[in-house]
């Protein structure tokens, strides 16, 4: 098969042979377990249990929180012993809520059941299983494995690429878990295949892991599974970076900011596979993994299966304890690792290796030094990056510049620290630069969510107000209306009132006089001496009246 060549990069001395001496040794059981809610990409999970629960192996201690994070599981039976901040590995050294638990040394099992025959399963069903087992990638970040194994309906792949490269010095860990449990890699990726349907499944392996290659081939002709290939390819740093080993299996270029999935590929680590072969086969949520552990700092150098959440003391005790020269508490590699502040912390999810490295045994300790522009970080940048422009950016914290220069394409190989002549710690540089612009831009959603809440808590008052006086309005109408109402009605039954009295009046004026023959004698009488004081009145008035007038006379 056609290889193809990716730029930079550079040829490592592997330090390989220390750990790989030995198999893959057992796990142990460590006195407490300090499990971090985010070991992963993405949200921290949500814890569902409470101080002085007694919790089954496999069960759930904290459930997904929103769509790019997964939950987190008991390693061993025991007791939850606290729920509150503690150490983490980071290269800050800072806290994180942790679930703290107390192994009752039983190691007693929750109910697990899987599917031998998942060819039934719906890839929408596979990829719940798989999230609900809490498996992420690793062999990097940690990124959810659910979300990458779900192209979407309108994407085609092409390619499930699965990256057994291993490239960086020192670490050993996959090499082993290929050369001792092909059968749960090959079936993980026969999973994964079924769950994005890839036309073609491609595994990419450095050329110095024969023993390693030789397992999976073999496993995949006992399976019958031709149509996996297993590739070998030059040894060369980071031959492993996700872009470099799409690039030279399939001679594709993933696009600047863009995603694998742009080109109709796919990309998962061989530890990633074994964990979805435990997750559907066998029903087990992701509890430990394989650690190298190594360093002249160490006493046994080896490959350990680790519960997560095991203190990293109690790991360098088991494996014989620090040697005299011990100097550098390292998780992951000498090229992209970190610095351990302490060995308080615990073994995560994304822990691969722990280093402890002896004195001047890699990476000079000297004093940073200014840049002298000598362009030696150009040509070995596996990005095709500026590193000395991104440091110069970084350095004075113009991020926005910093990010013209295509900042989040580095890969932090360190590959251009490595030949800085001036020994500035570039990729330190370009993590705190991309930390900075993550806060800012969290900030900037955080502001802007807060600024569409007082909009919208204006809008609602301002619409609350509008209704209330409209209500108003309309109640005020109303009732002016059943006042006009009663007016009219008591206007109208004035006018009726005064109509009937005037048609009493009428129908008075018109009644007869009634005949006076057929009265009685003294009916009669009183009768005629009314008539006669009214005509004595009359004349008196009409007299009195006359002698007035005459009186105004001159």
């Amino acid at each position: 098969m056609k290889l193809w060549n990716f730029d930079g990069g550079l040829h490592l001395d592997g330090h390989k042979a220390e750990s790989t001496a030995c198999a893959i040794r057992a796990s142990f059981m460590p006195s407490r377990l300090v499990l971090p809610l985010q070991q992963h990409i993405g949200e921290a999970a949500e814890v569902i249990v409470s101080e002085g629960d007694h919790v089954l192996k496999g069960q759930m201690l904290a459930r997904a929180h929103g769509y790019v994070s997964v939950p987190l599981h008991a390693p061993t039976s025991g007791t939850i012993t606290q729920i509150t901040e503690q150490p983490v590995p980071h290269p800050s050294g800072l806290s994180a809520p942790c679930i703290l638990m107390k192994p009752d040394g039983k190691d007693q099992w929750a109910e697990m059941q899987g599917i031998e025959d998942y060819s039934g399963l719906d890839p929408s069903a596979l990829r719940n299983r798989i999230r609900d087992a809490g498996v992420v990638g690793l062999g990097g970040a940690g990124f959810p494995s659910f979300i990458k194994l779900n192209p979407g309906g309108h994407i085609a792949i092409e390619s499930l690429i699965i990256n057994a490269a291993e490239c960086e010095p020192y670490i050993t860990c996959d090499d082993m878990l290929m050369r001792e449990r092909p059968e749960e890699i090959v079936q993980g990726i026969e999973i994964m295949r079924h769950a994005v349907q890839a036309r073609q499944v491609l595994i990419g392996i450095e050329d110095n892991k024969p023993e390693a290659a030789t397992s999976l081939e073999n496993e995949i002709q006992r399976l019958g599974l031709g149509e996996l290939r297993v590739i070998r390819i030059p040894t060369r740093y980071p031959a492993g970076g996700e872009k470099q080993l799409i690039r030279t299996l399939t001679g594709k270029e993933v696009p600047s900011h863009g995603l694998p999935l742009d080109i109709g590929v796919i990309c998962h680590n061989v530890a990633t596979a074994a964990a979805i072969y435990r997750a559907v086969i066998l029903g087990q949520p992701l509890l430990s993994r394989i650690i190298t552990v190594t360093g002249r700092g160490i006493s046994d150098p080896a490959n350990y299966e680790v519960l997560v959440g095991t203190p990293i003391a109690e790991l360098i005790e088991h494996c014989g304890g620090y040697q005299a020269d011990a100097e550098r508490l390292i998780m992951g590699g000498p090229m992209m690792g970190f610095t351990l502040h302490t060995d308080q912390v615990p073994i995560i999810k994304t822990s691969n290796c722990i280093l402890v490295a002896g004195a001047s045994e890699f990476m000079s300790s000297a004093p940073a030094m200014p840049c002298i522009r000598c362009g030696a970080c150009v040509p070995v940048c596996p990005a095709r990056l500026l590193p000395q422009q991104l440091y110069w950016h970084a350095h004075a914290k113009d991020f926005d510049k910093a990010q013209d220069y295509n900042l989040f394409d580095c890969i932090e190989c360190g590959c251009c620290a490595y030949v800085c002549p001036s020994h500035i710690p570039l990729v330190q540089y370009y993590r705190f630069a991309k930390t900075e612009i993550w806060t800012q831009e969290r900030e900037k959603q955080k502001s802007d969510l807060a600024r569409k809440r007082h909009e919208f808590r204006l809008e609602r008052l301002e619409r609350e107000k509008l209704e209330r006086e409209e209500a108003r309005r309309k109640k005020k109408a109303a009732l002016h209306k059943d006042d006009a109402a009663h007016a009219n009605d008591g206007k109208k039954s004035a006018i009726e009132a005064a109509l009937a009295r005037v048609q009493d009046k009428k129908r008075n004026a018109q009644t007869p006089v009634k005949n006076v023959d057929n009265l009685t004698p003294e009916q009669q009488q009183k009768i005629a001496e009314v008539e006669a004081r009214r005509a004595q009145q009359k004349t008196k008035n009409q007299k009195q009246e006359q002698d007035n007038k005459s009186a105004g006379e001159p």
